[in-house]
Order: C-alpha cells, then structure tokens, then sequence
C-alpha cells in the first residue's frame, strides 16, 4: 500500500506506509548496520601500522580483523534465536550498548593478543545487531515492495560500510593514532540506540516464540568454524601435518558432524535444516559464501598490496578503494536489469562470472600497475552487486513469513563465514609464499617480487574457487525475473 503522509506515525502496529514515513527508524537501523560493518574492515587499513606498533606478524594481523568475523559469524544465528525470544527490540538495544562501551576499551590495548580479545568481543556484540536490524527493516512495513525496496537500501548501506571502511580508516590515520578508529563506535552506537529507541516498535507479546534457545547448536556451530580457521593459520605457524594443526581440522569435522545431528533432532533447532531443502535458499546461502569469500580476500589483500609493494600511505592506500565503492552505487540500475531480463538463476551466474574472471585479472594486474588492479576492482563489484542483492531478496522471499530473522540471520551468516574464510586464506597463502613477519619501511625489490608472485598464486585459487562456489549456488536459483515483488 501505498501513502503521501510523511508523519511518522504506523499505519498498522510496527507498520509505515512508506520509507519517507519510517525516516527515524531507517535512519538508526541503518546506522547500526553500517557501523557493525565498517568495524568489518576499519581496521584494515590500519593493519601496517598496528603490525609495527606491536610487533605483529601476517597470522596474527590476520586475527584482528578473522577474530572479529569468526564471533560475528558464528553467533549471528544465536543471535536471531534470541531476538525472536526475548525481544528484536530489546536485543538490537543490548547490542549497541555493549558495542558502544567495548568499544571504549581499545583506550587500555597493549598488545596485540589484547587487540584480538577485543576485535572477538566487538565481533559477539555486533553479532546481536546484524540480522535483527535487517529482521526490522523487513518489519517495518507490510507492503511487499516496500519491504524489498527498504532491504535493498539496507544492502547498499551494509556494502558502503564494507568498502567505505578502509577509506575512512586510511582519512583518519592521516591526523590521529589508530585506536580512534574503534572510539568512534561509541558515540555512533549511542545515536542508533536512541533512533532504534524512539522509531522501531516494541515486539509484541505474540510475535515471539516461546521455543528454548539452542545453545549446544550455538556452541557446536562456533566451534566448528572456529576451529576451521584456526587451522589454516597453524598450517603456516605449526606445519600442515603437525599434531595442532590435524587436530583442528579433526575437531572442526567432528564440531560439523556433531552439529548436524544435533539440529536434525533438536526439537527446537538453531537452525532448521529442513529450510535448506528448499533450492533458493540453499543456492542463495552458498551464492552468498562465494561473494563473501571474493570481497574479504580482495580487501585484504590488496590492503598489504597497496601499503607494502607500493609504499603508498594509509590515506592512498584507502582512496585506491573508490572504484569499488564508486561501481557499488551506479551497478544497481545494472543489476536490477540482469534480474528483470534474465532472471535470478541467469543473472547470478553473470555476477559469478564477472568474480572469477576479476579475481583471474588480479592474478596478472598485481604486478601491472594501479590501472589494472582498478579495472579488475569495477567487475569485482559488479558480479558482488549483481550477486549480494539478488540472494538476500530471492532468501527472504524464499522463507515463511514468520522465519524473517532466520532469513536475514543465515543469510549474513554465509556472509561473515565466507569473510572469515576469505581473510584466512589470504592471510595463509601470503604467509607461507612470501613471510611470515612483514618488515617495516620500505621492502627491497626481491620482496616486493616474492609478494606478487604470492598473490598471483592466491588470486588464481581464489579464482577457481569463488567461481565454482557462487556458480553451484546460483544454478539452484529460480527463474524468478522480480526484484521487488515476492514469487511465492
């Protein structure tokens, strides 16, 4: 439905009849969201400098950005559990507190096993803001395109904020140390708190579940990719047959099996396999990983690319990122039309292509020059654009009205898992084919040789895998040509 009223006021309980109409709560949710994710790579920028800071190796700056990720991911299902219990409201409100204040902490860092406690803490808080902002925003209105429309606008902040991240970071480390970088959250924090506190309705009584949390699925799931990650760093650190480092992936598969059965006989599962035997939802979830996978690894490697091979300063090195936010805003109208003339299945398989054959380019461009890489960077966002949007619409669409939250949940959960991942493998494959301790200043030709010749390797697995990855996801995608309406 549509309305020309620009009160705030619902038009039903927990309803707006338009986006002008709900500008208060939108703005504090998008807020939330786009804090949680520049948190996702704010510190990237600022890797180098917090590495010679505390004397940190690859693996270990590696951590500060997978430590966050690893907790965000692997609780954001908990997290929509919870919301639906207790309160969506009242968790987001919980979130940002805790954000806010943990935030405050970087203030008392002296090393950088502290630093990485902090980034997991920050991780956990932000873990119970994703999925109930997105859950919201669907909620917010009962018109389907409205809804569609509000969380494409939520998925264009969510990205920005990716993006915008190492931008804003490599700005600010022009005038101030890097710790500002996490004090900023706290003032940030408190405005959303306090928009979420005056537009989002309180969740009514019978919208909630009375079901038990799942807290050995939480447990089993965070362990499973815990345990996954920390075995790709102990390869390098450890040897890749070395008791730690089979022990972590025997304990990772058996975390997995472990988890599986449990939710299959759960009567009230973390999350509901059965949901995956649905083909949208299953190929929009591993479509989803692909991108994830793609963008993480790109962001951080380049990242080093940019600061260490070409010596370039934090503010260059975060402007080198304009082409990929830049393409981000004008590829909607692009992928909207792949959508509309195509279909979901087709136009996926195009943003697929358009990752791998970026991620093949990157593994010639890194020791071609900047033009190169950008190039590169403009298909990378398109098939992320074209990708990321299409699966979180055709995800929600695909789920019962009343499992939202598990939507919006698993869906930035196959996000974070892939940034996880992304960032690991990256951070490995460097490792273990260039150093595994990034000297300071300037490198010498032979090391800036050995660092290309690394990437060239990293960014042809990356290539074969993410294509392979997303394609398998979007070949499980309808032929529905809509971008905005539900096909049922």
């Amino acid at each position: 439905m549509a309305g020309t009223s620009t009160a705030p006021a619902p038009t039903a309980p927990g309803t707006y009849p338009s986006l002008r109409a709900a500008w208060i709560p939108m703005a504090a949710l998008c807020l939330a969201f786009f804090v949680e994710m520049v948190d996702n790579t704010l510190l990237s920028i600022a890797l180098p400098t917090i590495g010679r800071d505390l004397g940190s190796g690859t693996t270990a700056l590696q951590w500060v950005t997978g430590a966050y990720s690893l907790t965000f991911g692997g609780l954001l299902l908990t997290a929509g559990s919870m919301a639906d219990r207790l309160g969506r409201r009242r968790v987001l409100l919980v979130g940002l507190a805790a954000f806010g204040l943990i935030s405050l902490c970087v203030v008392f860092v002296t090393g950088t096993g502290q630093l990485i406690t902090l980034r997991a803490a920050l991780g956990i808080a932000a873990a119970a803001m994703a999925p109930i902002t997105n859950s919201l925003v669907f909620r917010l209105f009962e018109d389907q395109a409205l809804r569609m429309r509000a969380m494409t606008v939520m998925i264009i902040v969510g990205m920005s904020g990716f993006v915008l991240g190492p931008v804003l970071g490599g700005t600010a480390l022009a005038h101030v140390q890097w710790q500002w970088l996490l004090l900023v959250n706290a003032p940030i924090a408190l405005i959303a708190a306090i928009g979420v506190r005056l537009g989002v309705p309180a969740d009514r009584p019978q919208d909630l579940t009375q079901d038990r949390l799942d807290l050995p699925g939480a447990a089993l799931s965070v362990t499973a990719i815990g345990l996954a990650c920390y075995a790709l760093t102990s390869g390098v650190e450890h040897g890749w047959l070395s008791a730690v480092t089979l022990g972590s992936v025997l304990g990772s598969l058996l975390a997995t099996v472990a988890f599986v059965r449990h939710e299959r006989r759960s009567s009230s599962p973390m999350l509901d396999l059965k949901l995956f035997s649905n083909g949208t939802v299953r190929g929009a979830t591993i479509a989803q990983l692909g991108t994830a996978i793609a963008m993480a690894a790109v962001m951080f490697g380049l990242i080093l690319h940019f600061q260490y091979a070409y010596g370039w300063s934090p503010v260059r090195a975060g402007l080198a990122n304009l082409p990929i936010i830049v393409t981000m805003l004008v590829a909607t109208p692009l992928s909207e039309w792949l959508a509309g003339r195509f279909g979901h299945r087709i136009a996926c398989l195009v943003g697929a292509a358009c990752l791998a054959g970026s991620l093949a380019g990157l593994a010639w461009g890194v020791d071609h020059g900047y033009a190169a890489i950008a190039l590169c960077m403009v298909v990378l966002t398109i098939g992320l654009r074209t990708v990321m949007t299409i699966c979180a619409i055709a995800l929600v669409e695909a789920m019962p009205a009343n499992r939202t939250s598990i939507g919006t949940a698993l869906n930035d959960t196959a996000q974070e898992v892939g940034s996880s991942v992304g960032t690991a493998v990256v951070g490995t494959l460097i490792a273990a084919l260039v150093t595994t301790q990034l000297p300071a200043g300037v490198w010498d030709s032979a090391l800036v040789q050995s660092f290309f010749h690394g990437e060239r390797i990293t960014y042809a697995v990356l290539a074969l895998v993410v294509g392979l990855v997303t394609a398998f996801g979007a070949l499980s995608l309808t032929d529905s040509h809509s971008t905005e309406e539900s096909h049922g």
